[in-house]
């Protein structure tokens, strides 16, 4: 689950929702879903990891003999979590666009990037305090990004 290629489908299924039900506004609506997902991922991937650079579990000595490794544990940072992070903000900004049209949305999208946020603790490479910053910094940046959407591109949303 932690991987992109599980995910494709759903990439492909709002990509092509989008663009078949709102035309043009749906252009609009996967221009910013996009940006969201790069604001998020390059403040959680390159400003907040390497200010604090915290190991991550899986490389950190006093933790790496406990954990099981079931992937690549990575030289990259620990804190926060860009999984978390991208699918939150991904998940929010779905929600903060299309609640009023689909009541149902917020359990799928949330158990979306609930899913792939835990996925990151069964393979140990992230902390749960990672985890539950990078759904804080995502729902954060993807309200904002849904918020700007519904004012300023497609207030009939």
């Amino acid at each position: 689950m932690r991987y992109p290629q599980f995910w494709i489908p759903v990439y492909a299924f709002i990509l092509i929702f989008c663009l078949a039900r709102y035309k043009k506004q749906g252009v609009i609506i996967i221009l910013l879903l996009v940006a969201t997902f790069a604001v998020s991922d390059f403040g959680s991937a390159h400003i907040a990891k390497p200010l604090v650079k915290r190991l991550r579990p899986c490389n950190d000595p006093a933790m790496a003999q406990t954990i099981t490794r079931r992937v690549d544990c990575g030289t990259g940072y620990s804190f926060p979590s860009s999984h978390s992070s991208n699918h939150f903000a991904m998940a929010v900004f779905l929600i903060a666009v299309f609640h009023k049209r689909w009541k149902g949305i917020w359990f799928w999208c949330l158990l979306w990037a609930i899913l792939v946020s835990v996925a990151q603790l069964y393979v140990g490479v992230h902390y749960p305090i990672d985890i539950l910053a990078g759904a804080i910094y995502g729902t954060i940046v993807g309200y904002l990004f849904g918020s700007v959407l519904k004012r300023k591109f497609v207030p009939d949303f």
